[in-house]
């Protein structure tokens, strides 16, 4: 058996039956990532005892031990989230020597799951923009362009698997970081709802996730794989006082149970405010005859805000400025020289920002939720592009102009921070590709606790229309 073009629930099942070995599948992972990744740089620390863990695994399984739901899998890790004994520089100079003392809850419930954890991806500074570039590690790029961007903040994790150096991997969205680069390199990406997958990277700030709704989430081939990894870390922990209690411990099948035929659809192309490029617009809804062709139905809908998208986006993104301030702004003041500039800017906004700021960027939050809940109240999905372009130059920090409007470069072309607004869960799944090949995914969202409703659809939909 050749691990190439297997899902993860294929070579799961293999190993299990020993048809192969997780060391064959180690190695070959890390084969392609030894050949690929000096030009796309997507993982930027590799775990070295990778086939020593292999090599336990599979004597694991030779000894007829019960093995879990992802054994023997290679699995990276975001630069984010603190892997024990590893590096991990969070994007930053400050860090670029920190060793992690402790597992964050997610690898160890990945490592109880039998997962193999491959490396750590590389991400901006903090993560804090939608692009993937810093000064410890330079820029990822994007697999199908290497001029272009992979998207961020999980950009490392997103290259890596498009370019089949992992076949999972973590990621973290706190305002389309999973999503966004899912779109950009043509994989599934998942943001669950908030707090279904613990969150406690910062155990000095437990609190902080809410500020807005950041999560973990996957980064696959195909909603399977990544509801497999749901699977394996989701549930409570004392570490996050937001986790949510165990709401389905079987969602790796159980999401199948229902047919995805009958869903209803609700389409929005631009939530009321966004500049989308036609070409996105119109790839995405070439997707509404395959949509019904698997029995589902697609409206457009007028689903907006009461905000035009500079009104939303500042509210949006001064919850960040906010939050970079509190957190980085000693690190400004006594090594500026650490701080990149789209950094320094976002620190420098959130200083001035009062309490009083803050609580009325709650109602406008309250808006996005009420809103969204009147359509959801009609239909059971929202289809939306995930992004208003496909990739740019990696060196830009977005479009400076889309179908002919000028819009800000750091926000402008993220259509996915809605449900980081409202901690719904939402994907992006891949919708077609632009007229240069580049891939251009379309965002799929439901209710609260309803992932398994997103992963069941696009299931349904990527299995029937694969991206060629």
């Amino acid at each position: 058996m050749t691990v190439e073009g297997k899902t993860v629930r294929e070579l799961v099942t293999a190993i299990k039956d020993k048809e192969i070995s997780p060391v064959e599948v180690a190695s070959y992972y890390l084969e392609q990532t030894e050949r690929k990744n000096g030009e796309i740089n997507a993982f930027v620390t590799m775990n070295d005892k990778l086939l020593a863990e292999a090599k336990e695994a599979e004597a694991a399984v030779m000894r007829g031990e019960e093995t879990g739901i992802l054994h023997g899998i290679p699995v990276g890790i975001k630069d984010l989230t603190p892997v024990k004994g590893m590096r991990t520089t969070f994007g930053s100079p400050a860090y670029k020597d920190h060793i992690a003392d402790r597992d964050a809850t997610i690898v160890k419930r990945l490592r109880q799951a039998g997962a193999l954890i491959m490396g750590k991806t590389n991400t901006p500074e903090f993560g804090h923009k939608g692009t993937t570039d810093n000064m410890v590690f330079g820029a990822t790029v994007n697999p199908w362009d290497h001029s272009k961007t992979a998207g961020g903040s999980s950009g490392g994790a997103a290259a890596a698997v498009a370019a089949g150096m992992v076949p999972l991997a973590e990621g973290s969205d706190g305002g389309g970081s999973i999503r966004i680069p899912a779109s950009l390199c043509g994989v599934f990406g998942f943001k669950p709802t908030y707090g279904r997958i613990p969150m406690d990277n910062n155990l000095g700030n437990v609190f902080g996730s809410s500020s807005p709704f950041v999560n973990h989430g996957p980064l696959s081939n195909n909603p399977d794989d990544s509801a497999l990894f749901l699977e394996a870390v989701q549930g409570p922990s004392t570490t996050d006082p937001f986790s949510l209690p165990l709401l389905d411990s079987h969602i790796g099948s159980s999401y199948l149970e229902e047919q995805a035929q009958g869903l209803r659809i609700a389409y929005t192309p631009d939530f009321g405010m966004y500049a989308v490029d036609p070409e996105v617009r119109k790839v995405v809804e070439a997707t509404f005859d395959n949509w019904r062709a698997l029995g589902m139905s697609v409206e457009t809908v007028d689903l907006n805000f009461d905000m035009d998208r500079h009104e939303f986006n500042g509210f949006f993104t001064s919850m960040w400025y906010a939050a970079s301030a509190a957190g980085s702004a000693a690190l400004l003041e006594n090594n500026p020289e650490w701080v990149s500039d789209s950094y320094r800017d976002m620190i420098e906004k959130g200083k001035p920002l009062m309490a009083s700021d803050y609580r009325a960027y709650e109602r406008n939050r309250s808006t996005v939720w009420n809103r969204t809940q009147t359509v959801l109240q009609d239909y059971d999905l929202v289809l939306s592009p995930t992004l208003a372009v496909p990739a740019f130059d990696y060196h830009l920090l977005g479009p400076s102009i889309i179908d002919g409007q000028q819009v800000k470069e750091d926000a402008d072309w993220m259509m996915t921070h809605a449900y980081n607004v409202t901690g719904l869960p939402a994907a992006s799944l891949p919708a077609g590709l632009s007229q240069g090949r580049l891939p251009i995914g379309m965002q799929l969202a439901a209710n609260r606790f309803q992932d398994a409703r997103v992963l069941r659809a696009a299931k349904a939909y990527m299995d029937a229309y694969p991206l060629r």
